[in-house]
């Protein structure tokens, strides 16, 4: 037992301290068995100091009640020690002897929780006050073991021990709801946090893992973690997140093995917790509540979940379900059941159930909040006990007490509808009654009453007073076979309703005489106290009462105190029952009566006594006021002195100092409430009020003179006031005396009881200075409810608002009283005889005064109905004597009778009549406008609800003659939302049709407009064309003509030779393959599988559901929708068909009624005796016009209110009393037709009868009148008759005809309705299952959506990636035809290299080593921007560099070998094509190694794509198997309805031993049609068979003969082949392709070449004779220029001349100086050699240009070569022109000749 607390302590992660520390910790370390004292820390009575008031002054005796209210007030720590919460106690009850034992609060505050520890050796106790302590107790010793401290502010409400016991949580409530860890063995504190914000009920560790706990409150849960941190130990909270779930109060939950928490909610649902948010909510089946209310408690025993609900039951789930569920849709839910559950009984709501080992077996003990403590045994077995209710309580608070006058007899009453009585003498209850409602008054009869002193008077909240007796039954005789072994019983003797409303006060008169009940409907009720209770009267108050008290008998006056809520007092004398009349009502206007409204001076008394030295109010202000005119006073002489000595004094409002303002006068603006109140004297006295009046005593008085003001304006104050130690919020709610007064028990209101002993019996500031104080009840909500002593002052009985009773010995030990012993009050004499008392049970029963109104009113009714008879009597008579002088007048002649006119003595008084008349509807009219408008649209909506509805209502068409009938179908008109689905699919067909047609039009839009595009293009193309053919020749067209020609006839040849292939094509293609199916026999096998149907059944296991059977929630929706909308269509037509017989049958109602008349009129004039009887006319039935049921006119009306009125007198009678309707509301109800004018009836028939009478006397007269008639006439007659006798008998004939074809059509179409009625039925029956199925495809419509949209997204993947795929697959097509191309380029360089070197070129090893020679690239290279391509850069640039390495490895071959320079003796064209070639060479390389690259990477990501697809496709597979399998288990779920399927006999042919089974779950059922195809089908396939065996037998034949032919046609193939062959060789010498040299015999490309070449040679003809013609112009020019540059040149010749004669004659006269100029000048030989020069030049290029011209004169294709060749050659002579424009500048052409050319060039032409 020792090592267990170690090791837990060990497993907390905690650093390891150092050996200081560790002494440190031995020495602080308490001992284990160290004890507190007991004595020394419970909490004691207090007493002011030095008032003598012994300590022991009362000692709690017995605590009766329970606080059933507490979440949990329960604990067991062995099987028969129970221990519960009551008030500031804990109280251990022993089961067996029924004997309690008290722990009191350490702090006098309060209990807040009880905790055991595991093993049951301790248990803690949580205190509730300021800075409250944590107390763990030893048991069974009960000595205090820890205390632990400073844990919370306030309050604790929970605690748990760890499963080991060596940690203990607390959590505190508010403000701080502190949750602590404690190592409570060393009263330290390990962790704390805030819980939460709000209440916490509820702290839990969890039983596998210590370092997690849980916390739960007011809208959250929490999870907590004790988590090591870089810190040290922390606390961490995980608030739970409720998600989608509504936010609910959790107050019970367990944590389970693996981590999880199931947690309760309010609305009866559990809740299972992972990782702080909701896995799942788990409901019972049809998403049922776990429980019917918030699920209280929850517990995890011997691995099954039990839960515990306020509704009454416990449930035990399966704990493997509930730990592995999870939501199978979006609501989040999970249907699961209970394996057993326990109702333990009606009324009953647990909070908390705990477990105890009782003799090895399990026992739970239940807490109720209803008020009982439940035995239960939850083994779920053969053996297992039925619920046991060990105790009960009153559930919540105590609403009255009282003490028995007589003996130790105390009765109590609550809201829980009972009156309970103990005796706390022997502390036990002695019985109990139960009434419909709740208790809230309750006194117990004077001696004066009752001298046996077994009369209580109880008050309840319906406002009903029952008088009941205790009497004990042994004293009643006993009958045979009957015991009597009760102790007490209570009987209820008499009920009365004097209140509405709940009754809060009874008081008995002194005397006896009279009993006063106070109630919360503002009325004191007096009654007379007889033996049967006598009502005398009541007054009105002027608030809700709260307390009654008479005056005590040392008074003159028997008076009554009245205390009202609202803060007034009243007091009125005992009423005398002969003083007041109570015929019409029981209220007493006339009763004396004195007010007190109570005036708040409690802001007053507060201002007085903060004023310095106790100075009156008066005083300090007249001190402040004479303060304030000296400074006046001194502030004028001032100024006047200022004044004398001249200065001017500017006045200026001087800032009056701030007074230090008196404390304000605060009156309260709700009057504060009067708690309790007591008589001091005659009209005097004391009152305690609650709210800011609180605190003090008030001394009232009534007023002596009688102010006839209103109450409410009254402003009465007390003339004495006591001032109450502690009670400013914490007021006086009950006071009670001993019977000497000489103590005075007053109950406050946080639960504490006080006694001030009273020396003088009255009371005074000194006598209320010293008093004893104890806290017993609950300090939160235990407001004392009731306190009295027992008759012999020796106990004191209280009662609170926590639900406890405690009785107290005052002044003496418990031991004195042992012989002691209550007396049960004997039975009256006779009472086994009476009749049980009846009983008020309905809340709304009228009260005494209601009865009283309401005989008062139906007499005052009775005596008004007297009053219209007898007027109505009168009316009658003066109506009989009326028409009696019209019948007299009627008599006389007309010449002396009195017109009607005369009757009026005065017209306007019927004017006026008529006038209000006419007023009068016209205000009732206005009266009634607003009922008339409810009924109306009352009216208007029922219509709305019942028969707009409806399309067609029931009619029934009777037959005339016959009893046969039939009737319409009662038809609802289709829903709204069908003809919505109806819309909407015809819109979308709309829709699709428009867009359908909008994009054809578009499609012929882009396609015109793509032709005439097209049409465009090739007329621009036509028209270059034109142009382009404009300079060519005939030649050319004719050329062109001869090639098209050529070109058609190899057309002609290439499509024959296609044809031909085309057609092989097609013949191979015919050939049919190895595993070839003719397309008929395959059409014809899958129209078999169609249509032959599978008759699989679709329960078996291989059935497999087809894809255009799979049925989905709109499918079916669609399926009802269309079933019901043809059950409509087929009950519309059969309707319409009803409805045209009932217009039939009215139209032949009134033929027949046309009939009828003639019939009659013809009958008039033949005898009686040949008159045939008339047929009777058919009358409507009222069910065939249903509609006249709802037009109504006022004769309907009155007579249908006539009917109302008729019925509700009779109920009336019924009752015995009039309706309390018309007692309540209170209308006149208006007079019946037949009230009015009775004589009505009487009217009618005389007229008639005077009518009457006339008639006959003028037939009289007409028969005396009438003469014989002759021999014609008779004639005429006979003929008349015979013709009216078959007229007669037609018309008769006639009637009788309609009528049988009536009755035909209506039997024939009764016929057709009940074939309709057996399809309906079918349909309906269909309907059921159709929407049973429904139902189920809904419940499984989430799971197949799921498994369809990831089959869908597959697909939409795998597309998606097959089209990426295809789109790699030809892109890489595109590059292969790249590299190919490449590749052939490469090819036809090398090879038009080899065509420029020529044959026997000594240069072509070179020239080859130069066009194959590698350089290196040094272009920078494209930094990739994709990083996954970075390591292929690098594997590039690897080659790359050692690509560069070989090509300077190579290079250092043949280091002579240099490819920048043009060897000798080589051509310099040649070797420059070579370099250029070498460029394209490589550009070609580089352009084939991006390609590869390109495509090696497309290959790439085509494999990552395969496989990426190969996994789409094994997914594809796995969703589809999961669907398909899905689609079966919805089959079976399917299979599992019934489908009702109606046969006859003769139908069911599935016979045992040719006698009908009566199991029929072997058959089939199957549809005569399938029947007769199936056994047809037979003798088909027989048939059939027969026929292929001898179609298979010709088809072997035609195969034999076919393969005989194939082995001759492919010898006469082979001889064809060799004769083809032997002619090829014949003619071409070898064997050629055919078809290839007819494709190829004409080279187009060649001959367009040549046509283009004899155009180019045209245009260079053309071209060169423009330059021809040009030369001879610049020759001729030239010509001219010379000529001119000639004669200049002689002229400058001739100047020389002259100059060299000129100077030879200045040398002559020089001679001296020409010694210089003789011999050659320099400057002419230069000037020579340079004109020479340019002589030559002129001659080349003179042979130049005449080479140029013969080239131009010949016609070969290397024109422009030659051209350029010439013009490279040292320099150019002359521009080409490029336009015939430009030989018209000959000047800029050519250069100019110098003289020097023409001298020394004299030949140039």
């Amino acid at each position: 037992m020792e090592a267990a607390p170690e090791e837990s302590r060990t497993s907390l992660p905690k650093e390891s301290p150092t050996a200081e520390e560790q002494e440190e910790e031995v020495e602080k370390k308490i001992s284990e068995t160290f004890f507190y004292n007991y004595e020394d820390i419970y909490s004691r009575p207090f007493v002011t100091e030095d008032s003598g008031i012994p300590i022991n002054l009362l000692t709690l005796k017995h605590s009766f009640g329970y606080d059933c209210t507490r979440s949990v007030n329960l604990l067991l720590l062995d099987s028969k020690t129970l221990m519960y919460i009551a008030g500031n106690q804990v109280v251990l009850l022993d089961l067996k002897t029924e004997s309690q034992c008290y722990l009191r609060s350490s702090g006098g505050g309060g209990i807040g929780f009880i905790t055991a520890h595991p093993t049951k050796q301790y248990f803690a106790v949580g205190e509730k006050g300021k800075k409250p302590n944590l107390i763990i107790y030893d048991y069974p010793s009960l000595r205090p073991y820890r205390i632990l401290r400073g844990g919370t502010e306030e309050a604790y409400v929970f605690g748990d021990f760890n499963d080991a016991g060596t940690l203990l949580a607390s959590v505190g409530s508010s403000p701080d709801y502190m949750l602590t860890i404690w190592d409570w063995k060393q009263e330290k504190i390990v962790l704390r946090s805030k819980a939460f914000s709000q209440d916490v009920y509820k702290v839990t560790f969890s039983a596998d893992n210590e370092e997690q706990l849980t916390t739960s409150g007011a809208g959250h849960i929490r999870f907590w973690k004790m988590a090591l941190t870089f810190t040290g130990l922390k606390l961490q909270g995980a608030l739970g997140r409720f998600g989608k779930t509504a936010v609910t109060d959790i107050i019970g939950y367990v944590e389970l093995p693996d981590g999880k928490v199931i947690s309760g909610t309010e609305w009866g649902n559990l809740l299972l917790w992972e990782g702080g948010l909701i896995k799942v909510e788990l409901c019972r089946a049809g998403h049922k509540p776990c429980h019917s209310g918030p699920v209280s408690q929850v517990v995890l025993d011997e691995g099954e979940l039990v839960t515990v609900g306020k509704d009454g039951f416990i449930r035990v789930w399966n704990f493997e379900t509930i730990d592995a569920a999870d939501s199978v849709d979006d609501t989040g839910l999970l249907e699961v059941e209970p394996m057993n559950e326990l109702h333990v009984g009606r009324n009953v709501s647990l909070s908390f159930v705990s477990k105890v080992h009782d003799c090895g077996q399990p026992v739970w003990y239940a807490q109720d909040t209803n008020g009982a403590i439940w035995k239960l045994d939850l083994t779920f077995s053969n053996m297992t006990r039925d619920p046991e209710c060990l105790y009960t309580f009153h559930s919540g608070r105590i609403e009255a007490m009282s003490v028995s006058p007589i003996t130790y007899l105390m009765a109590t009453t609550a809201l829980d509808r009972s009156v309970r009585v103990y005796d706390f003498i022997s502390n036990s209850q002695l019985s109990e009654i139960k009434f419909k409602k709740g208790g809230t008054a309750l006194m117990w009869a004077p001696r004066v009453v009752n001298p046996k002193g077994g009369l209580i008077a109880v008050g309840f909240e319906d406002g009903v007073v029952r008088i009941i007796e205790v009497y004990d039954p042994k004293g009643l005789p006993i009958l045979a076979g009957q015991t009597n072994t009760e102790n007490a019983k209570i009987n209820l003797k008499q009920a009365f309703k004097p209140h509405a409303t709940a009754v809060t006060a009874l008081a008995y008169e002194r005397n006896g005489d009279v009993l006063a009940t106070g109630s919360k409907d503002k009325t004191v009720f007096f009654f007379a106290v007889e033996d049967e209770y006598k009502p005398i009267g009541f007054i009105c108050v002027p608030g809700p009462v709260q307390a009654l008290q008479w005056s005590p008998s040392s008074h003159v006056k028997s008076t009554l105190l009245i205390l009202c809520e609202n803060g007034f007092a009243l007091q009125v004398p005992a009423p005398l029952p002969e003083e007041h009349d109570t015929v019409s009502t029981y209220q007493m206007k006339n009763l004396p009566t004195q007010y007190f409204h109570f005036y708040s001076i409690k802001s007053r008394i507060k201002v007085k006594n903060s004023l310095v030295e106790e100075l009156h109010l008066e005083e300090e202000i007249a001190l402040r006021e004479k303060i304030k005119q000296e400074k006046e006073k001194a502030k004028l002489e001032w100024i006047k002195q200022q004044q004398e000595v001249g200065k001017e004094i500017e006045e200026e409002d001087e800032e009056e100092p701030e007074e230090e303002p008196l404390p304000p006068l605060y009156i309260p603006e709700e009057p504060s409430p009067i708690l309790c109140g007591f008589y001091s004297s005659p009209g005097k006295f004391w009152l305690s009020l609650g709210g800011y009046d609180s605190g003090f005593l008030y001394h009232c008085e009534f007023s002596s003179n009688d102010q006839q003001e209103d109450p409410e304006n009254r402003q009465d104050e007390p003339f004495e006031v006591i001032p109450i130690e502690g009670t400013d919020n914490n007021p006086i709610h009950q006071i009670s005396f001993c019977t000497s007064r000489l103590l005075m028990f007053c109950g406050m209101q946080n639960g504490a009881l006080r006694v001030y002993p009273l020396q003088d019996k009255d009371l005074s500031v000194n006598n209320l200075k010293e008093y004893w104080s104890f806290n017993v009840h609950d300090n939160d909500y235990g407001q004392i409810q009731g306190i009295c002593s027992s008759y012999d002052d020796r106990f004191l009985i209280t009662c609170g608002g926590d639900g406890n009773i405690f009785a107290f010995n005052i002044l003496s030990p418990e031991d004195v009283h042992k012989e002691l012993k209550a007396k049960i009050p004997s039975p009256r004499s006779g009472l086994e005889k009476e009749k049980a008392a009846e009983d008020i049970e309905d809340p709304n029963a009228y009260n005494i005064e209601e009865v009283k109104q309401k005989k008062e009113y139906e007499r005052i009714m009775k005596e008004a109905e007297q009053k219209k008879k007898k007027k109505r009597e009168e009316l009658v008579a003066l109506r009989h004597e009326f028409l009696f002088l019209l019948q007299k007048n009627q008599e006389l002649p007309k010449h002396m009778q009195l017109h009607r006119e005369q009757y009026e003595m005065d017209h306007r008084i019927f004017e006026e009549l008529d006038r209000q008349t006419a007023q009068r509807i016209q205000l009732v009219q206005k009266e009634l406008a607003w009922e008339h408008e409810k009924h109306l649209i009352g009216l208007q909506k029922l219509q709305n609800q019942f028969r707009d509805s409806l399309e067609f209502d029931t009619v029934v068409v009777h037959a005339i003659q016959s009893n046969h009938q039939i009737s319409t179908y009662r038809l609802l008109a289709m829903s709204e939302k069908y003809h919505q689905d109806k819309e909407r699919l015809s819109w979308k067909k709309t829709v699709l049709k428009g867009a359908w047609k909008q994009a054809e039009k578009r499609e012929i839009i882009d396609e015109t407009r793509r032709s005439d595009a097209r049409i465009s293009e090739g007329e621009a193309e036509k028209l270059k064309m034109l142009e382009v053919r404009k300079p060519t020749t005939h030649y050319i067209e004719s050329k062109r003509e001869q090639i098209r020609r050529i070109v058609e006839k190899s057309d002609k040849v290439k499509a024959n030779i296609m044809k031909r292939k085309a057609e092989w094509d097609e013949l191979y293609k015919s050939k049919p393959s190895d595993d070839y199916e003719n397309p008929k026999d395959v059409e014809d096998i899958r129209e078999a599988q169609e249509n032959m149907g599978c008759y699989k059944l679709k329960t078996a296991a291989n059935y497999k559901v087809p894809e255009h059977m799979h049925m989905s929630t709109e499918k079916k929706v669609m399926q009802l929708t269309s079933l019901e909308a043809l059950v409509h269509k087929k009950k519309v037509n059969m309707n319409k068909e009803i409805m045209s017989l009932r217009d039939l049958k009215v139209s032949i109602i009134d033929e027949i009624k046309c009939l009828v008349q003639e019939l009659k009129s013809i009958q008039a004039t033949l005898d009686l005796s040949e008159r045939l009887p008339l047929p009777l006319i058919p009358q409507l039935h009222p069910d065939e016009v249903p509609e006249k049921k709802f037009e109504y006119d006022s004769d309907i009306l009155l007579k249908f209110k006539e009917e109302q009125e008729a019925k509700a007198k009779l109920q009336e009678q019924l009752e015995g009393s009039p309706s309390s309707h018309a007692f309540r509301h209170g209308f006149l109800r208006a007079p019946s037709i037949k009230e009015i004018d009775p004589m009505a009836q009487t009217e009618g028939p005389h007229p008639m009868k005077i009518a009457s009478s006339v008639v006959t006397e003028q037939q009289k007269v007409f028969e005396i009148e009438k003469a014989e008639p002759t021999e014609m006439e008779l004639e005429i007659l006979k003929r008349e008759k015979i013709k009216n006798l078959y007229l007669q008998e037609t018309l008769i004939k006639k009637i009788s005809a309609l009528v049988i074809n009536f009755d035909a059509e209506l039997r024939f179409l009764r016929h057709k309705k009940l074939k309709l009625d057996v399809q309906m039925k079918s349909a309906d029956l269909r309907y059921i299952t159709w929407y049973e199925e429904l139902l189920i495809l809904k419940n499984l419509e989430k799971h197949e959506n799921l498994l369809q949209g990831r089959v869908s997204t597959l697909i939409s993947e795998q597309e998606a990636l097959q089209l990426k795929l295809n789109s790699y697959l030809a892109q890489m097509e595109d590059r292969k035809c790249e590299i190919v191309k490449l590749q052939e380029c490469a090819k036809a360089l090398y090879a038009n290299f080899q065509a420029s070197l020529g044959e026997d070129n000594e240069f072509a090893h070179f020239l080859t080593k130069v066009l194959k020679k590698k350089i290196k690239c040094m272009e920078k290279k494209e930094v990739r921007r994709e990083a996954d391509e970075e390591d292929e850069n690098e594997e590039e640039n690897d080659e790359e560099s050692s690509s560069g390495i070989d090509e300077e490895n190579s290079g250092s071959e043949d280091e002579d070998f240099d490819d920048t320079v043009c060897p000798k003796n080589c051509n310099e064209a040649l070797f420059q094509n070579t370099i250029q070639l070498r460029q394209k060479r490589l550009d070609i390389e580089k352009a084939l190694t991006e390609e590869k690259k390109v495509a090696a990477n497309l290959r790439k990501k085509h494999n990552s794509l395969a496989k990426k697809a190969k996994v789409v496709e094994i997914s594809l597979n796995t969703a589809e198997r999961e669907l398909e399998t899905f689609q079966w288990e919805k089959q079976q779920r399917l299979n599992e309805l019934y489908v009702v399927v109606p046969l006859k006999l003769h139908q069911v042919e599935y016979l045992v031993n040719g006698e009908m089974p009566s199991d029929f779950s072997q058959a089939l059922v199957f549809t005569n049609q399938s029947l007769e195809y199936l056994q047809k089908r037979i003798v088909d396939l027989r048939n059939e068979k027969i026929m292929q065996r001898e179609i298979y037998k010709k088809a072997l034949e035609q195969h034999k003969q076919l393969v005989q032919d194939k082995k001759e046609m492919e010898i006469n193939i082979r001889r064809l082949e060799e004769k083809c062959n032997h002619l090829m060789m014949k003619k071409f010498g070898r064997l050629v392709d055919f078809e290839a040299v007819q494709a190829h015999s004409v080279n187009l490309h060649m001959e367009e070449l040549k046509v283009q070449i004899m155009e180019k040679e045209y245009a260079h003809s053309q071209e060169l004779k423009e330059w021809e013609e040009r030369i001879l112009d610049l020759q001729q020019q030239l010509m001219k220029l010379t000529k001119e540059n000639t004669s200049k040149l002689q002229q400058l010749n001739q100047f020389c001349l002259e100059k060299q004669q000129l100077e030879t004659k200045l040398a002559s006269l020089k001679n001296d100086l020409g010694v210089e100029f003789q011999g050659t000048r320099t400057t002419d030989i230069k000037e020579k050699a340079r004109l020479e020069s340019r002589l030559k030049h002129m001659a080349h290029d003179t042979a130049l240009l005449r080479e140029e011209i013969n080239i131009l004169s010949r016609k070969d294709g290397c024109l422009r070569e030659e051209l350029a060749l010439l013009r490279r050659k040292d320099g150019c002579l002359f521009l080409q022109p490029s336009s015939p424009q430009d030989s018209e500048t000959p000047t800029e052409s050519f250069p100019v000749l110098t003289p020097e050319t023409v001298t020394n060039s004299p030949s140039l032409p």
